[in-house]
């Protein structure tokens, strides 16, 4: 039952969940559609996971202060993974984009040079995931969004 109390780790799942949720009223607002597949999808403002980190950061300070080890471990550990978001994981997006295009492409020359018939159109055509990583602005409001929220909610329900 002490895991209920562990307040770095509520603040860090209440992250989670509330920049995964976010994100569909920020899309709605961008393009006017409604598309709930993004509160289980990667990608996208903002970013969750920098939310996570940042929050489980905030905590771990309110909780042990800015001059624990286990704050300087969780620091460290939120700054990479904020910049693998940005890195790393945007580049394999990227990657992803491309190898779409030539998928298409490629399909498109098959489909000139000879029928497909007996198959289905979903076999012809898949496509790589390419909402892997985050702009650096979907990273840096996904770090805020987790301080604020971390701070909010110890406020109150600890200090309450």
């Amino acid at each position: 039952m002490e895991l209920f109390y562990n307040f770095p780790l509520l603040s860090s799942l209440a992250a989670i969940f509330f920049a995964q949720f976010v994100k569909v009223p920020i899309q709605f607002i961008a393009t006017k559609k409604w598309d709930w597949s993004l509160v289980t999808s990667t990608g996208g403002m903002p970013s969750s996971h920098s939310a996570a980190v940042t929050a489980l950061s905030t905590g771990v300070a309110l909780d042990h202060g800015l001059d624990s080890s286990i704050f300087a471990i969780s620091a460290v550990f939120a700054i990479i993974t904020m910049f693998d978001a940005t890195g790393v994981r945007r580049h394999a997006g990227e990657q992803a984009t491309v190898l779409n295009q030539l998928v298409l492409d490629f399909n498109r020359f098959v489909e000139e040079a000879k029928v497909w018939p007996q198959q289905a159109e979903k076999e012809k055509q898949k496509k790589l995931k390419e909402l892997l990583g985050h702009q650096p602005i979907e990273v840096f409001f996904g770090g805020l969004t987790g301080i604020v929220l971390s701070l909010c909610l110890y406020f109150i329900f600890v200090m309450a």
